[in-house]
């Protein structure tokens, strides 16, 4: 790590000449922090910020952004390719533990990555339609999921036996565990190709829609939602949506980390719930963007409550829609709204929230969490 590296930052961290952790340790201890407690820890610097009046509470604004997980473009070929390497790993893997269990059956890795590469090129070409595509691809996707199957089966056999031995106490305590330990990753990941195996079938062999919330994206990352945002240039983004809730100073009060997308609309009552629990008030002006316009009458009850309501109309606006939107302190608010753009940018370009390279769902949340807290920690010393 830099830290090790470097004589002036031990002395700063007050280390000096004396052993460094490795970086697999300081990884293992990032990890056990849970997203619970860096959402705790957000709240008492929101709140030691509030105490000391180092923030003000008289304006809030609300965005969205996507959040990519460390993911590969997921084709169903790739993803039958993940299966058959990985439980072939672990086929490999339980074979030095215990031979006897898995036999002298031979693994096909090379043949099934020729048929990986070969479904790849061949889907770059170009063909009369997307029926006339899938035809040509049918006769690489049966054998490949063929493959994948028996090995499926295979492992189903080996996970069998393991069970046996360890019922009837084959295993010595050391190898027991990690035969348990092997066995475990194998039912998981099996639960995985599974799922990817029919959606290929589905797809593919018999030529039926998937609908996106039944997909699989990842069997590394199971929990990848796909995000169809319309971005320019990236219209389609694979990973969760996370909401920032921030005031004046660019100090984000509040964040969420959504497993599914959300809809925006019913974001803004919370939020401003939030804003009076920690400043004791409701902001005097609230700034979204039009996503998260539901009607007339959700505005008329927000100006209940709050002076200034700038949240654009989707859609065609009438007349007098058109003139409380030209209104100079509506956009006066909506500029104020426009520097959570420049936010999410510095978290992803700056912070490297753009796409989060942690595994597993807690894990994304608490890197969220401890990006946000970063962010904060700057903005405070700015002051």
């Amino acid at each position: 790590m830099r830290i090790d590296d470097s004589d002036f930052l031990r002395c700063f961290v007050r280390i000096y000449n004396d052993p460094m952790i490795d970086y697999s340790t300081f990884c293992r201890l990032r990890n056990r922090i849970t997203p619970e407690t860096w959402k705790q820890v957000n709240d008492t610097l929101a709140q030691a910020a509030v105490d000391q009046k180092d923030i003000s509470g008289q304006r809030t604004r609300l965005d969205t952004t996507a959040v990519e997980t460390n993911i590969h473009w997921p084709t169903d070929s790739s993803l039958l390719g993940d299966c058959y390497r990985t439980l072939a790993r672990l086929v490999e893997w339980m074979r030095s533990l215990d031979p006897d269990i898995v036999g002298d059956r031979r693994l096909q890795c090379r043949k099934a990555k020729r048929l990986v590469q070969k479904i790849g090129r061949r889907s770059r070409g170009k063909t009369a339609s997307t029926e006339a595509r899938r035809e040509a691809l049918k006769p690489l996707y049966v054998p490949l999921i063929t493959l994948v199957y028996k090995l499926d089966l295979w492992c189903e056999d080996i996970v069998r036996g393991a069970i046996d031995k360890i019922a009837r106490r084959a295993y010595p305590d050391a190898l027991r565990d990690l035969v348990a330990k092997c066995m475990g990753d194998m039912l998981h990941f099996r639960r995985l190709t599974d799922q990817v195996m029919k959606q290929a079938h589905q797809r593919i062999i018999e030529g039926r829609q998937v609908p996106n919330d039944e997909k699989l994206f990842s069997i590394f990352e199971p929990h990848t939602e796909l995000l169809i945002r319309g971005k320019a240039g990236k219209p389609i983004e694979f990973g969760h949506m996370i909401q920032i809730q921030q005031v004046d100073g660019k100090f984000i009060t509040h964040y969420d980390v959504f497993p599914k997308k959300p809809v925006e609309h019913e974001l803004v009552e919370p939020a401003i719930e939030r804003h009076r629990e920690l400043f004791g008030e409701y902001p005097k002006e609230i700034a979204t963007d039009k996503g998260y316009y539901e009607s007339r009458e959700q505005l008329a009850a927000l100006r209940e409550k709050i002076d200034l309501v700038a949240i654009n109309k989707k859609g065609k606006r009438s007349e007098e829609e058109k003139q409380r939107e030209s209104d100079p302190f509506f956009r006066h608010a909506q500029r104020f709204r426009a520097g959570v753009e420049g936010t999410i940018s510095y978290l992803k370009r700056v912070l490297g929230l753009a796409r989060c390279y942690v595994k597993g769902w807690p894990h994304y949340a608490a890197a969220v969490g401890a990006t946000i807290f970063v962010h904060n920690l700057l903005i405070l010393i700015r002051e």
